[in-house]
């Protein structure tokens, strides 16, 4: 006997095709939107697990460059117990045990950056004037760039996407104060292409001054706290 085959017509493929379509119209704006949303989220949280990590450091005064019993700030290769940087015991140069930073930021790019969730991370540490160093591949060196005494208070951290409208959208910057500001900048998009050590300051070039929180920086853009 003789058993007929019937496929799919064309129309009805075409109706498939057309469904997929429309759902994946929906679905995929809503997925990247959210991949966004995860990115800066986790991007505030490691802003501020810097802060913390800053802040132990700071107390513990395994960096004191100038021998008068207040701790420095450090930058990534210092705080993730990478290398010594600037931290001795003794006179002798010694990593920080256990370290207070994720083992995440124990490799800086070229320009000094770690990558994580898509999104860049740059500390800057003071050097005279109050004008901000940015953290170089290797770390800080206790070598005269960094200004002993304005390192004891100060230092700053920007985070920017790594690719702007797919890995994020806003900027973020903290201090020591642990506020954490955001602003939105197109430009801010790529390795080597964050902000300037001042941009989210009321004065350009130190970071020392006034935070512009819902003001303008020296960026000209708008820095907003973010909660």
């Amino acid at each position: 006997m003789s058993r007929k085959q019937r496929g799919f017509t064309l129309i009805e493929l075409m109706i498939v095709i057309a469904i997929i379509a429309i759902i994946a119209a929906i679905a995929i704006p809503n997925l990247l939107a959210a991949r966004l949303a995860a990115n800066e989220t986790a991007a505030i949280a490691t802003l501020r697990n810097i802060v913390s990590a800053q802040a132990q450091f700071q107390q513990s005064a395994k960096a004191d460059t100038d021998n008068d019993g207040t701790g420095e700030y450090g930058g990534y290769i210092e705080l993730s117990g990478a290398a010594p940087g600037r931290i001795t015991v003794s006179g002798v140069p010694a990593t920080l045990v256990p370290p207070v930073l994720s083992g995440a930021f124990r490799i800086l790019n070229v320009n000094g950056e770690v990558s994580r969730s898509g999104y860049f991370f740059r500390m800057s540490l003071p050097a005279v004037l109050g004008v901000g160093v940015n953290e170089p591949q290797v770390g800080y060196a206790d070598d005269g760039t960094l200004d002993s005494d304005l390192v004891e208070t100060t230092w700053c951290c920007y985070a920017w996407p790594v690719n702007y409208n797919q890995s994020g959208n806003r900027t973020f910057f903290t201090n020591q104060a642990g506020d954490v500001l955001a602003c939105e900048d197109a430009a801010y998009s790529g390795a080597g292409l964050g902000p300037l050590g001042g941009a989210a300051f009321l004065v350009g070039g130190a970071i020392t001054g006034n935070v512009a929180i819902a003001a303008a920086g020296s960026d000209t853009n708008t820095w907003r706290q973010v909660n």
